[in-house]
Formats: C-alpha cells, sequence, structure tokens
C-alpha cells in the first residue's frame, strides 16, 4: 500500500549535482580540461593522472588528447597520489584529479610524506569542493583547506570561475613545487572578466571598491560577494571585493592594506568551515599585524555534517547564497 510519504517527489541526480551558475549565466564548459589540454601541447612533461573520475574532473580531454600521457589509477586515491609522486621525481609534472574528499582525507598521509615533504612537482586539482554538491558529508569537502593549510609548503588555490581556472593552470605547473587546486568542474560560470582581472599566484585582487564593507573571498564565494555588493548598493551600501585566489601563501600584505584602509565592516566568504579556512588566516593575519576593523565577521560553512538535498536549498540554509549572504550582511551593519 502506497503511503502519502512514498508519493513525495524524490529529489533528481541533476538537482543534487547542480551547477553553482545561477540561471542565465555566462559559463565556459571544461576550463581547466581545456587550459590542461593546451598547456600540454608544448609540454611533454605534463601528464595527467586520476583515480576512475576523468569525466567527472574534465581530465577526459586531455586524456583524449594524449592518450599516451594520460593514466588512470582506478578508485585507490592513495596510490595515486604515491604514483604521482613518483613520476614527478623522474621530472614529470602530473596533474592528479579526484574529487577533494577523496584526495585529502583517504590520501592526506600520501601527499604529506610522499609529495609535500619533498617538494616534488604534483598538482593536485580536485573536485567538489565545500558545498559544490548535494550528496552529503561523504562527498562535501568542508574542510579541505583546513587540512591542506597544515601541510608545510604546500600552494593552496580556491579559484572563482572559469577565468581564474584557465590563468591559474600554467602557473601551477611552473611553480616549483606541489599544489593544491579546488576544482570547479563542467559549466563553470564566467564573472572575473568583467573587473579588469588576471590571476597571479599568491596575490589578492580588489575587484570593487565601497566605504561600508569589505568583503575577503575566495572560491564562487567571491562570484556571490559581487553579488550581495550589487544588492547593497541599491540602498548606498558601499561594498568592496577583495577576492584572495592564493590560500597559501597569503597575501597578507594586500590584506593588511586592505583592511585598515578605513574603518568597516570586514566578513570573510569562504565556501569552507568557518573552522581552519580562510576566515581564521585572515584573522590571524589581522591580529597579529595590529590591525582591527570596525567589526570583523565569518560567512562560511557550519561546523558541522551538512546535510544531503539541492545545491541552491542547502545554499539558502547554510547562509551562502547571495539571498542570504545579503541579509546576513545587512543584519551585521545595523
Amino acid at each position: 500500500m502506497n503511503t502519502a510519504a512514498d508519493k513525495k517527489p524524490r529529489l533528481t541526480t541533476s538537482a543534487m549535482i547542480a551547477s553553482i551558475a545561477g540561471e542565465g549565466q555566462r559559463v565556459k564548459a571544461a576550463p581547466f580540461g581545456k587550459a590542461l589540454v593546451e598547456l600540454a601541447a608544448n609540454r611533454p612533461d605534463i601528464v595527467g593522472m586520476t583515480a576512475d573520475l576523468a569525466k567527472y574532473t574534465d581530465l577526459h580531454l586531455f586524456a583524449q588528447a594524449y592518450p599516451d600521457r594520460f593514466h588512470q589509477m582506478g578508485m585507490a586515491e592513495q596510490l595515486l597520489m604515491g604514483a604521482a609522486g613518483g613520476m614527478a621525481k623522474e621530472g614529470l609534472i602530473p596533474f592528479a584529479t579526484t574529487y577533494a574528499v577523496f584526495g585529502t582525507r583517504r590520501a592526506y598521509d600520501f601527499i604529506h610524506q610522499v609529495i609535500a615533504e619533498e617538494n616534488l612537482n604534483v598538482k593536485m586539482c580536485c573536485a567538489l569542493p565545500g558545498l559544490t554538491t548535494g550528496y552529503g558529508p561523504s562527498h562535501q569537502a568542508t574542510e579541505d583547506l583546513a587540512m591542506m593549510r597544515g601541510i608545510p609548503g604546500l600552494t593552496i588555490i580556491d579559484p572563482c570561475d572559469a577565468l581564474d581556472i584557465e590563468q591559474a593552470v600554467p602557473q601551477m605547473a611552473a611553480h616549483n613545487g606541489p599544489v593544491y587546486m579546488r576544482l570547479l568542474r563542467g559549466n563553470v560560470p564566467l564573472v572575473l572578466d568583467e573587473y579588469d582581472y588576471t590571476f597571479e599566484l599568491g596575490k589578492a585582487k580588489r575587484l570593487v571598491d565601497g566605504n561600508d564593507v569589505l568583503f575577503i573571498s575566495s572560491g564562487f564565494m567571491t562570484m556571490r560577494a559581487l553579488e550581495v555588493a550589487t544588492a547593497l548598493r541599491a540602498d548606498n551600501i558601499g561594498a568592496a571585493v577583495l577576492h584572495c585566489p592564493t590560500i597559501k601563501p597569503l597575501d597578507v600584505d594586500t590584506i593588511l592594506a586592505e583592511a585598515g584602509a578605513r574603518p568597516r565592516l570586514v566578513v570573510v566568504a569562504e565556501n569552507h568551515s568557518v573552522v581552519g579556512g580562510l576566515g581564521e588566516a585572515v584573522a590571524s593575519a589581522l591580529l597579529q599585524n595590529g590591525v582591527q576593523p570596525a567589526r570583523f565577521r565569518l560567512a562560511g560553512l557550519p561546523d558541522a555534517y551538512l546535510d544531503a538535498g539541492a545545491l541552491p536549498t542547502l545554499h539558502d540554509r547554510y547562509g551562502i547564497s547571495t539571498q542570504a549572504l545579503t541579509a546576513r550582511t545587512r543584519n551585521w551593519l545595523a
């Protein structure tokens, strides 16, 4: 017998893994895969590796273009990172892809001991960072930045959009040492080209200025912060947005200059737990250098195991949607 509960509509797969792009927003398909293919055309030392997730990290484009330089390691993330370290020792530059939860939680010791301790040229590109999937804690990498920030010498990138990713890929390859990048895959929003922006490894960039609020943000939360700034402007509230795509090493000089420029509310917005991510890194930098903003708030994910569900619902629930962040900022300004 069917009950009322049986008749409730179920979330479809498409709803669970919906794009972070808003309706009608400009997007670029597979910017990481396309950028890597283009770079590798003149770089025979670049190889692609994955743990059975080429299609879901856009590395399948590399596999199609350079099948002899593509290595499918199977569902074994520790083997993926260990083998990537071995290839780097032989002078290659492996770009290793998987989901962020698997690349960090499952393979952490291999990254720490095999790759980072020896400063090897492994570039780890890990999809589904933070709350970019609705499949619950098993797939939501809400603590990856906290884990990876603790590894000495590891460079960490949290790109905002397709432009960030396209420009980051060659700079990752040119950087001497291990890099961890939070990967946005599939149809990725295109935003930063409207702000005369160029990605520079290790540098934060102010995109817009304002006298009342300073958003310091990374990842797709920079996109959200820009949308909030537009919404606040309608009420004559000026909001600046400082995009920090490099989490480590953090551009402390620029953060101090922006936060200390004038009295205003400072909001750190990130797609990560409020524990151990960009927010705490910025707070530490301000405190250690004696810069005290008028008010300081963290707009990140809670220190909790998050629910499963459709992304728009979850982003509203946890305060990182544009509407939710706008409301939170208004309350903090009141």
